[in-house]
């Protein structure tokens, strides 16, 4: 099929397909779907520090730059208050102030593709195809329990602050992203 014909993903025919949505995504944590439904996840980045030196016989005045350490940002996860006691109960053993046993975890959260006809998580059974980040050795800095008002109407909504050590990407397949798929 040609660049921009009409397809059921691009109903107008216009250039290319339609991007992935940031209103559907899945997060697996510990190999565990469905523990918890987040509202709202921020803070996926990664950066990188940059180092400059010059030589003292260099024949230029600029300095030359190289990629020194990779540094990751705390994640925000916002969740509706879950009866899911697996969850609750790593929550818990983060924030304790003793340690029971190792509280580092893998959490994968992934963008769902709703043009499917029976959207799937695929990373949660292990064929991750869509676009997904993986956080590794991810555990809860911080827990911000609800507000409590007695007149409003409205979800009790806790977040959770991550911290883990590293991030990679799982890549767009190379028939949606036209090419070899980097990790990011």
């Amino acid at each position: 099929m040609a660049f921009g014909a009409t397809t059921p993903q691009n109903p107008a025919g216009g250039a290319g397909e339609y991007p992935y949505t940031k209103m559907n995504f899945a997060v697996s944590i510990s190999g565990s779907p469905g523990e918890a439904a987040f509202s709202e996840i921020t803070g996926l980045e990664s950066t990188v520090d940059v180092i400059e030196f010059r030589q003292g016989n260099s024949g230029s005045l600029a300095p030359t730059k190289i990629p020194g350490l990779v540094k990751v940002g705390n994640l925000s996860m916002k969740f509706g208050i879950t009866a899911s006691t697996n969850f609750r109960r790593w929550i818990a053993d983060c924030i304790h102030h003793q340690r029971v046993g190792s509280i580092r975890t893998q959490i994968i959260i992934e963008l769902i593709d709703i043009r499917m006809s029976s959207p799937t998580v695929l990373a949660a059974s292990g064929n991750a195809g869509e676009k997904a980040w993986v956080l590794e050795n991810a555990w809860v800095t911080k827990y911000s329990g609800t507000d409590l008002n007695a007149l409003q109407s409205e979800v009790a909504i806790e977040t959770i602050e991550i911290a883990y050590e590293y991030m990679t990407s799982i890549p767009l397949p190379a028939a949606v992203s036209g090419g070899g798929g980097a990790t990011a």
